[in-house]
């Protein structure tokens, strides 16, 4: 989870001090900017281990032990399914397990430099292994089959040994493929509808045997001659080869300097797992995911072999207001205004992003082929350009006669480079205002898979629930307590109010739900706990320490500086935030929060602030003990939890025949499984979600919004989640509050 929660200047100012002080030491004086400058590397490094050292919450000893966790990492990050080193590489490498330590302090890139080169010859062969692999038929009647638990296996002894662990990767991956296109070919004859695994693998799907996605396709009898086995077996090796090719071509716009970074960040997770180098263009990027907005033309791009193709045009964007460009047209050619055009065919995908990005009121013409084939020059003035999927979102229902409010924020989101942007704690404030004017009498807050965000906003969002008080506590290292307050004592919602959590819930997300459970403001429920990330990252600009130097950009480190504290003194580290009401989940049994991580931090207990318990939830463990005994008896709920049981008992699972016959009858026993499954997917509850007023108005002008609006409606119509959470407001309500909003619903239609 890279999640981001402020930046505390006065750490800064130290650091910086720090640097000042130590005279000459980051004193180089570099003047190339060549990509693979092994100086500006070494500078890297430095700067690196000596920031963290001075800046990080608890630094880890840099000795044998440290070299030994980077090694392993390291390695393990360069060829996680063991398809390109051999075991004679590993052996070669491993005399530098204990020496990394050394290499580090003494900026020496012996072992980077080794690896380097070998991953860079392994690939190359391996692009032979999988050509000659696919360029003849597979036989699917030999009785062999393949264990897909890479980390358990050993590194192939020799090439011969190599080229077969591929042979058989692929074969799987052709097999599933293949069995798929039989299928959808057998319900064609049939004309039954049914849902079958997508026979477009990713190159994901290929290389890491991952399973395929699963969609809706509807099949129907037609004239179409079916195919033989020999026709869809071909079919389904040309596209094996074509999504080989494009990761390939992926891995080959990789240069040396994305590889180092590989190198850097196996070092700096040592720390902890949220201690992270940003490359330049990676800090840019995460920029843009804080502050939800860019300045460009608003379009996805993706690459094709050696053509960059628009994936899509974010809604309100100059290139979706100009509607010229289209989802599947390839960018030929990039110019700056009335400057000559650069072909970026074959250019790497990061390049091409960089050419067609620009500040506000810029122009820049593409030159590009048109799904119909012709070719066209668009001519289009960069603009801010927001995505709207970032930012908060909220929506309308009635159940039994009374309006509840569902609010979704996806991310504590915030502009650091301008105080006026958009924030997270504004927006939250402004749904909640209109929610209020719609009269509801309810509210169920969504931050299940929020990874986190800004600080501030969560003490703003936190604030409107509450009169006064503290919100979260926050300690650096040797240093004492601080404790944010929401100081403001007006309380935008006094009415019920639910906060949906899951396992994905970190950070930001867990800070709020720490919050208001202590406070008893309103009720928590959904996974057993939450992630459990209860860590402070700072994001300091690296350039800023380095002085006389002409190296170019250094990027960014976003280090752990500071631990957060609930109001109870708790920390949420590794525990997370238990739920008042656990719901089971798909993914209860998996092993996927902060506790499940390598090097994460330890909980520990502080003092507790000092804080008033709401005292105005009259029916809050009534409605608590209501929940749970609806889940108990929910026979839905019951099929889920069993569900998570059979997703997790087949982890383990990683054997696969490759006979035909042995494999599709494996097949058909999951899936007859999967079968007793199936009305977890189907489930609906009968409600019906709407968009509030002023967005019904957006919704009318913008076709893509309104189509974005009524997938997610539609979302919440079949989610057994948020109906138990308005199940939960239901009981929540007095007759107090029922009375006073009628009579204020009254109000409002006589005022109309």
């Amino acid at each position: 989870m890279n999640t981001i929660i402020n930046f505390m200047k006065r750490h800064y100012k130290i650091l910086l001090t720090i640097v000042v002080l130590s005279a000459t030491l980051f004193a180089f004086n570099i003047k190339s900017k060549n990509e693979s400058d092994p100086e500006k590397d070494k500078l890297l490094l430095e700067l690196l281990t000596f920031v963290i050292e001075k800046g990080h919450y608890s630094p880890a000893a840099i000795d044998d032990t440290f070299s030994k966790g980077v090694y392993k990492d390291y390695i393990q990050a360069l060829d996680p399914s063991k398809r390109f080193f051999l075991q004679s590489d590993i052996e070669e490498f491993s005399k530098y397990e204990t020496q990394i330590d050394d290499q580090i302090m003494n900026k020496e890139l012996t072992f980077f430099a080794l690896t380097y080169e070998r991953l860079m010859k392994r690939m190359d062969e391996s692009k032979g292994f999988y050509q000659s692999i696919l360029a003849k038929p597979f036989d699917f009647t030999v009785d062999e089959s393949f264990n897909t638990d890479y980390e358990k296996a050993p590194y192939a002894k020799d090439e011969a040994e190599l080229k077969e662990r591929w042979r058989k990767q692929i074969k799987l991956s052709a097999l599933s493929s293949l069995t798929d296109r039989l299928k959808i070919q057998e319900n064609k004859a049939k004309g039954i509808v049914e849902e079958v695994k997508s026979v477009d693998e990713s190159e994901d799907d290929l290389i890491d045997n991952q399973a395929p996605t699963t969609v809706k396709k509807t099949v129907t009898k037609d004239n179409e001659k079916p195919k033989t086995f020999d026709e869809l077996e071909k079919e389904t090796r040309d596209n094996a080869k074509k999504s080989l090719d494009e990761y390939f071509g992926f891995m080959k716009d990789l240069n040396r300097n994305d590889w180092f970074s590989v190198y850097i960040n196996s070092i700096t997770a040592r720390f902890d797992p949220h201690t992270n180098y940003f490359a330049p263009d990676e800090k840019e990027r995460f920029d843009v995911s804080m502050s939800g907005k860019l300045e460009g033309i608003g379009a996805r791009l993706q690459k094709k072999n050696d053509f960059t193709e628009i994936s899509e045009l974010i809604s309100g964007g100059p290139a979706w207001r100009g509607k010229q460009l289209e989802a599947g047209d390839v960018v030929m050619k990039v110019a700056q205004g009335n400057a000559e055009p650069v072909d970026v065919v074959g250019m790497r995908l990061d390049d091409v992003v960089k050419k067609i990005k620009g500040p506000k009121g810029t122009e820049v013409r593409l030159t590009v082929k048109k799904v119909d084939g012709t070719i066209t020059v668009i001519s289009i003035i960069r603009d801010i350009v927001e995505i709207e999927e970032t930012y908060v979102k909220s929506s309308i229902v009635n159940k039994n006669g009374l309006n509840y409010g569902v609010i979704y924020l996806p991310k504590f989101y915030i502009d650091f480079e301008n105080k006026n942007g958009r924030d997270a704690g504004k927006d939250i404030a402004l749904e909640v205002d209109r929610l209020k004017k719609v009269g509801v009498d309810g509210i169920v807050l969504d931050v299940r898979d929020d990874g986190g965000g800004s600080l501030s906003t969560v003490v703003d969002i936190a604030g409107l629930f509450i009169d006064e008080g503290p919100i979260v506590q926050i300690k650096s290292a040797g240093r004492r307590k601080e404790v944010l307050f929401d100081r403001d004592k007006k309380i935008e919602w006094e009415g019920p109010l639910v906060i949906m959590v899951n396992s994905f819930s970190a950070s930001a997300s867990e800070i709020l739900a720490a919050a208001i459970q202590d406070y008893k403001r309103g009720v928590i429920i959904g996974s057993k706990q939450t992630y459990g990330k209860g860590t402070v990252q700072n994001v300091i600009d690296l350039n800023q320490f380095v002085r006389n130097s002409s190296v170019g950009d250094l990027g960014a480190l976003k280090t752990t500086t500071q631990k957060f504290y609930r109001i109870n003194g708790g920390s949420t580290q590794l525990e997370g935030v238990s739920s008042d009401v656990v719901m089971p989940d798909r993914y209860a049994y998996l092993k996927m929060g902060e506790r499940d991580v390598e090097n994460a931090m330890p909980w520990d207990k502080i003092d507790a602030a000092e804080y008033k318990v709401w005292d105005k939830n009259a029916n809050f463990n009534k409605a608590i003990l209501n929940s749970k005994n609806r889940i108990a008896a929910s026979e839905n709920f019951k099929l889920i939890d069993e569900n998570a049981k059979w997703i997790d008992s087949r982890a383990a699972d990683n054997t696969y025949s490759l006979n035909l016959v042995k494999f599709k009858l494996a097949q058909a026993a999951i899936e007859e499984k999967a079968k007793k499954y199936k009305p977890i997917s189907q489930y609906k509850n009968n409600l019906s979600f709407s968009s509030l007023p002023y967005e019904v108005e957006q919704t009318n002008k913008d076709v893509v919004l309104k189509e974005k609006r009524e997938r997610w409606h539609e979302a919440l119509s079949k989610d057994i989640y948020v109906e138990e959470a308005l199940n939960v407001l239901d009981d929540l309500q007095t007759k107090s509050m029922t009375k006073q909003n009628v009579n204020s619903k009254k109000d409002k239609l006589v005022k109309s």
